[in-house]
């Protein structure tokens, strides 16, 4: 219990480090939102963790931040298992150098890992649009971006969150991680009929230059990562 008691504290305390100011302007707002469900492993997760720090403190996309009209984003990181099991981790932050983006990936690398569960994107989407509808940034480009390796089989219809978004003017990318080790009982989760990123481009993406990116493997996740949070910044320079 007191285990259980320190980590939920040291995930508080992440969560509202460094707060962002309010009516900021930034190029863009980025809600990550993570798959930690029960058909990624622990050291999955730790690979999935690592690359977000990798992402983050690669210089390419620090140069692409720098390189925006306001030269700043902001961005907070949620995990998600099944539907009651949904929570803002790393509080919203705003990057505009090397050290703040250091600061952010060493707090997602920091923080203990959520939940286990079914995969409920849809609770993710939802999360995401409310941090995204009561956060006072000044930007034209909304986003969320969602990865994960198996297809919404909790809460509500993935559907009828990714409709929801899309009528807010918020854009949602997709990050599809092919699960190699699929168990007998959750093949069609994580490789459906016609393959997980199609499924994705039916289900979860959409919005203003939408687009699903495939990883074919836990340890190629970083590098991917890296070269979504370019195409999505890229796209806010354009807007």
């Amino acid at each position: 219990m007191r285990l259980a008691f320190l980590a939920s504290l040291l995930a508080a305390l992440i969560a509202c480090a460094a707060p962002a100011r309010a009516g900021e302007p930034v190029d863009m707002a980025l809600v990550l939102v993570v798959d930690v469900s029960l058909s990624i492993d622990d050291g999955e997760y730790a690979l999935e963790k690592r690359g977000y720090g990798a992402a983050f403190t690669d210089q390419r996309v620090i140069d692409a931040i720098r390189r925006g009209p306001l030269g700043a984003v902001a961005v907070t990181y949620v995990e998600f298992a099944r539907a009651d099991q949904v929570r803002q981790v790393v509080g919203w932050t705003v990057i505009r150098d090397d050290a703040g983006a250091r600061d952010f990936a060493a707090r997602i690398e920091q923080a203990p890992r959520s939940f286990r569960g079914p995969t409920a994107i849809s609770a993710g989407i939802d999360l995401a649009i409310q941090l995204l509808v009561e956060s006072s940034f000044e930007t034209e480009r909304r986003v969320i971006d969602v990865s994960g390796d198996g297809t919404n089989n909790s809460g509500r219809t993935v559907t009828a969150a990714r409709d929801e978004a899309l009528a807010a003017g918020i854009s949602i990318n997709g990050l599809t991680i092919i699960n190699d080790k699929p168990r007998f009982y959750n093949r069609e989760h994580t490789q459906p009929p016609g393959g997980l990123s199609k499924w994705y481009k039916d289900n979860v993406v959409g919005g203003v230059g939408a687009f699903v990116l495939e990883v074919q493997d836990f340890e190629s996740f970083g590098e991917a990562m890296t070269r979504k949070l370019i195409s999505e910044i890229a796209l806010a320079k354009a807007e």
